[in-house]
């Protein structure tokens, strides 16, 4: 058994893990710097040691090394380039770790504003007082199976306003609203003054028709009928499913 300890430690001990161990930001600067661009960010996500996989990001979130946590956050979402090709830690880390936002509101709050702040890229040109900003969001917006992200619902019970004004979160959060959310709730409303009508009809412009009883038709009765029935069935059984306490 000891053997196997130690061959484990002696494998998984790589310069990344070390430098993570010692939470600076130069030792790991330093650990990375001889990796290869294309390889730089699986060395900052992935090592397996046997048949385990480690991610030393999460290690360090989980051993408390946040100078580290913050410095690789900073490294992975770095655009570098060479001749034929430009790197870029982005799909990586949430290829790796797609729940990273409910992760770091869990437990390392501080980090969310370094990795929103690294999905932006800001031109260094300025064109008539204007420079050109690309954000990548669409990992923030939409899961790998191609269902929608929970970013925002992770983001939101954090409870954080500041992190809530962050850029990033306003424009992909006015993405959602403006191409898919305001329809359905303009349709909720649509539908809720729908029954609102149809309720004030059957109640109380129908019922109040006549002033004598006898003068009420049996056709006004199936009318009132109705409206009851719809307000029942498409009202209140809505708010029974959506309200069940």
């Amino acid at each position: 058994i000891s053997k196997i300890l130690v061959r484990t430690i002696l494998e998984g001990s790589t310069i990344v893990m070390k430098a993570i161990n010692t939470n600076q930001q130069k030792a790991l600067v330093k650990a990375i710097s001889v990796s290869p661009r294309g390889k730089r960010s699986m060395e900052l996500l992935n090592i397996t040691v046997g048949t385990q996989s480690i991610s030393p990001f999460y290690w360090a979130i989980e051993s408390g090394s946040l100078v580290t946590a913050q410095a690789m956050i900073n490294d992975l979402l770095t655009i570098r380039a060479d001749r034929e090709n430009y790197y870029y830690g982005y799909d990586d880390l949430f290829t790796r770790h797609p729940e990273v936002v409910q992760r770091l509101c869990a437990d390392a709050a501080n980090l969310l504003w370094p990795l929103l702040d690294g999905l932006i890229w800001r031109s260094r040109l300025a064109i008539g007082g204007q420079r050109r900003v690309n954000y990548y969001v669409k990992h923030l917006m939409q899961d790998g199976e191609g269902k929608m992200n929970k970013a925002m619902e992770w983001l939101a019970n954090n409870k954080d306003p500041k992190i809530i004004c962050h850029p990033v979160v306003v424009m992909f959060a006015d993405a959602f609203w403006g191409q898919l959310a305001n329809k359905y709730f303009l349709l909720g409303r649509m539908y809720f003054l729908f029954t609102l009508m149809v309720f004030v009809f059957g109640q109380s412009i129908l019922n109040h028709f006549h002033t004598k009883i006898e003068d009420e038709t049996e056709a006004e009765y199936i009318a009132i009928f109705v409206c009851r029935l719809v307000i029942y069935l498409f009202s209140m059984t809505r708010f029974i499913f959506q309200q069940p306490t």
